[in-house]
């Protein structure tokens, strides 16, 4: 199917409580950078909150890779700055700080393979434990960006090892293909889940990554910062979780 009709598809999923998308147990989300956690499952994250489920969320990669140029803000301090940010955007959906996991993982080498990616999935198996996870959201297999593919596959390994535990893929970077990509597989599978009373928190959320919305980091020209029209993109009452092809 090409990648613009199974995302209008997956826009289009009818929609699901929280506890049929995630069980009945605790929730883990994994963001590749932090700023995935806010725009893909924002809503869900609050929601689960408010709903007083345990909740985990594992920043894998440590983000330091958004502005390689500025010397305001070298690795070291962006690394930081961008834990600083993720924790301040779970305060914001409700979160405690001892819910946030961060990986340290390098950003833009972020591994799908070898001795990282093993002690990655082993921490995630510890993470998933100690919150009694039935849920593993984690971004979508096809987003082109090969740190939110890297995080799918930690994801898929660990489900995979763990019976009962439900993995769910939340889409950020899938609308970028190509719109005459085709995707493996068939029509998308899953739901979509209604956010509107959490949307006010979730675009706090998204907020507090200053360094990523707002031009903070001025000194460099090449730095990475998300445009109006992906941040409305995310700004929508619902939030879509895609069962992963087998």
């Amino acid at each position: 199917m090409e990648a613009r009709r199974f995302l209008e598809q997956a826009e289009a999923l009818p929609f699901a409580p929280l506890a049929e998308i995630v069980g009945a147990g605790g929730v883990v989300v994994l963001a590749p950078h932090p700023d995935d956690e806010s725009l893909g499952c924002g809503g869900l994250l609050a929601m689960a909150r408010e709903a007083g489920r345990a909740v985990a969320v594992v920043f894998v990669s440590d983000g330091a890779a958004s502005h390689r140029n500025s010397r305001r803000y070298p690795p070291p301090a962006l690394r930081d700055l961008r834990a600083a940010e993720a924790l301040a955007a779970l305060a914001a959906l409700g979160l405690p700080a001892d819910a946030a996991h961060f990986l340290g993982l390098p950003d833009a080498a972020v591994p799908d393979h070898g001795p990282g990616f093993e002690a990655a999935v082993a921490a995630i198996h510890g993470i998933a434990r100690s919150v009694g996870a039935s849920a593993l959201l984690a971004t979508w297999a096809h987003d082109p960006h090969c740190d939110h593919q890297a995080t799918h596959a930690m994801a898929a390994v660990v489900a995979r090892q763990r019976g009962g535990l439900r993995h769910r893929a939340y889409p950020v970077w899938g609308h970028s293909l190509p719109a005459g990509a085709m995707l493996p597989g068939g029509a998308p599978r899953g739901a979509r889940l209604d956010i509107a009373a959490q949307l006010p928190a979730k675009r706090r959320a998204v907020a507090a990554h200053r360094s990523q919305t707002t031009p903070l980091i001025d000194d460099d020209p090449e730095g990475f910062c998300l445009d109006a029209a992906m941040l409305a993109r995310f700004d929508r009452p619902f939030e879509v979780f895609l069962e992963p092809a087998a």
